[in-house]
């Protein structure tokens, strides 16, 4: 298969996954946004088609034209430099374009985007760009699950986003152990021929001391415990922030446990709390809480990136359609929940961002910010890697954003 086809197919494999993961949604479900950070359903098969067109068709295609000219204005995210857009916390105010119409511009950047790889597939920037869009779409299709998760969590019928779900088995884990992890100097970063987003380089030198990584994640048995053992009262376990945040906003459970910590809504609705299964829907402050109260900490990203590269990329992903962290009894480095590091995230020392728009990508997030690693439940097994780096305010709860603890020293 030459490169025009296999980019072609991957293109057309990608964009129908999109669809295929709100396929048992009704018009009405993509419409709404239940907090500033969720955007509605139709917006994000919107938007992705959105990045295409501005920076794929409009940069290559000399003969594309709009569907819609207001288009560019509302499905903008965040790239200022491509122009304004319309208000993030107002995109579920958003009644048109309807849900159909959307889809009639989806259809329209394929059949543009699809013609051009035919012609000019081949072209290394061109190729480039395309493939950035597609990890860029994977990206929005755990963003799409996530939010219409918490969109459906605010129903009082706690609907089902999708029935066909599968249960995963359910087996007790082994009890929590620690792993020695690599110390000294060593290289963290990408290296490699094949994508990366641009916070995963330059590869670099980083300094670790002697430490021990725990041997799997932690599970929601674990986590009652803590929270039997009065850990949302205690104020000696909290940050500062983190402690001002739970009284500020009533939590002492994480989000979508029951209040009597027995069900927790998820995609496939309300369910048994598993006890084997890895905690998730947690903050940073949360994380950073329960490490102290089980006496170990977070580990930082570069500890997290050098223990998982010795591992396989298995786990439970989205291909798997559970959805949803389960009790796999592996090392559960990749899938089930992101993993909350210590580390903030910034740049690497030489980072350089992308040219042009595409440069407020990644870099102008770098503050306040904390880098998660691992992919989740509803991450694509294709599109993680050891170096992958993510990133979350610590208040986030909505992700499926789960803990590994961590320890100094090897006793």
């Amino acid at each position: 298969m030459d490169v025009k086809t296999s980019l072609a197919a991957e293109y057309a494999r990608v964009r129908s996954m999109t669809l295929d993961l709100c396929s048992s949604l009704a018009p009405e479900d993509t419409v709404v946004q239940s907090m500033p950070d969720v955007s509605p359903t139709k917006w994000h098969l919107a938007h992705v088609t959105w990045f295409f067109e501005r920076f794929v068709l409009e940069v290559f295609g000399t003969s594309y034209k709009r569907l819609h000219d207001q288009y560019d204005f509302i499905f903008n995210s965040y790239y200022y430099s491509a122009g304004q857009m319309h208000a993030r916390p107002q995109r579920g105010l958003l009644s048109r374009p309807t849900l159909a119409e959307i889809s009639d511009y989806r259809a329209h950047v394929d059949d543009a985007l699809q013609e051009l790889l035919q012609q000019c597939g081949d072209n290394a920037e061109l190729s480039e760009r395309v493939v950035l869009g597609l990890n860029h779409e994977q990206q929005h299709q755990e963003l799409l699950l996530t939010d219409i998760k918490h969109v459906f969590a605010q129903n009082p019928l706690l609907p089902a986003v999708n029935e066909s779900l599968q249960i995963a088995e359910s087996h007790a884990p082994d009890a929590y152990t620690f792993a020695a992890g690599d110390a000294g100097i060593q290289k963290v970063g990408y290296s490699g021929a094949g994508f990366c987003f641009d916070n995963e380089t330059p590869r670099h030198d980083t300094l670790l001391q002697e430490h021990r990584i725990g041997a799997r994640l932690v599970s929601n048995g674990e986590f009652r415990d803590f929270i039997d053992d009065g850990g949302y009262r205690d104020s000696n376990l909290w940050l500062s922030d983190g402690w001002s945040v739970i009284k500020e906003r009533g939590w002492n459970r994480p989000l979508y446990w029951s209040q009597d910590l027995d069900a927790e809504f998820t995609l496939a609705g309300l369910r048994e709390v598993n006890p084997h299964a890895p905690v998730c829907h947690v903050s940073y402050y949360e994380a950073d809480a329960y490490a102290r109260w089980a006496g170990a900490r977070l580990p930082t990203e570069f500890e997290w990136e050098l223990a998982a590269a010795a591992e396989k990329i298995e786990g439970n992903f989205v291909d798997a359609r559970i959805w949803h962290p389960a009790a796999t009894g592996t090392k559960q480095f990749f899938g089930d929940v992101w993993e909350w590091t210590s580390s903030p995230y910034a740049p690497y020392p030489g980072f350089v961002p992308l040219d042009g728009s595409l440069g407020e990508y990644n870099g102008k997030f770098m503050c306040n910010q904390m880098t998660v690693r691992g992919g989740s439940c509803v991450t694509s097994v294709d599109h993680i890697r050891p170096s992958y780096r993510s990133f979350f305010y610590p208040d986030a709860r909505w992700q499926f954003l789960g803990i590994r603890l961590a320890k100094d020293g090897l006793a």
